[in-house]
């Protein structure tokens, strides 16, 4: 059984409202989630567009967030380190936090990945997508993703 992740602020496979992108507020949409499994020490957070032209383009990388946390509020704070312990990478905006959708053209996908971890990660903030999913590797317990769409009007 795998995570179960749902926004307030969209549905799966729906459109994500302008105010999350950077055509809006350009602030993070809130999450929930469930099912997590007995055992897990953290949960990390991946959001990224396997749609962009150069290849896929993250958005947003936490990591370390507690694992009694069932969701995250809109607009998580960008600061490298949340009052709940847990760390944000750095994204492909090249700073920590969320970096919503803004799409060269077309519409995008935008994944919002939730894995659960029976470690806490020795990972520095700042740490790259690459350097997270290489430190997940074989500390899995579930995951789940809710996907969403965005197109620039």
């Amino acid at each position: 059984m795998g995570i179960k992740v749902t926004s307030s602020a969209f549905e799966e496979g729906g459109m994500i409202p302008s105010k999350y992108t950077c055509d809006g507020e350009d602030i993070s949409p809130p999450l929930a989630w469930s099912g997590i499994p007995e055992g897990t020490k953290s949960i990390a957070l991946i959001s990224d567009d396997p749609d962009a032209p150069a290849g896929t383009w993250v958005h947003w990388v936490l990591f370390n967030i507690p694992p009694d946390v069932t969701g995250l509020p809109e607009n998580v704070p960008s600061s490298v380190k949340l009052e709940n312990g847990a760390v944000h990478g750095t994204n492909d905006f090249r700073r920590p936090g969320y970096g919503g959708p803004c799409p060269p053209g077309g519409t995008h996908r935008y994944f919002f990945k939730v894995y659960a971890l029976d470690t806490i990660l020795d990972l520095r903030p700042g740490a790259a997508k690459a350097e997270l999913v290489n430190t997940m590797k074989g500390h899995i317990l579930a995951d789940g993703q809710l996907i969403g769409k965005y197109k620039r009007q």
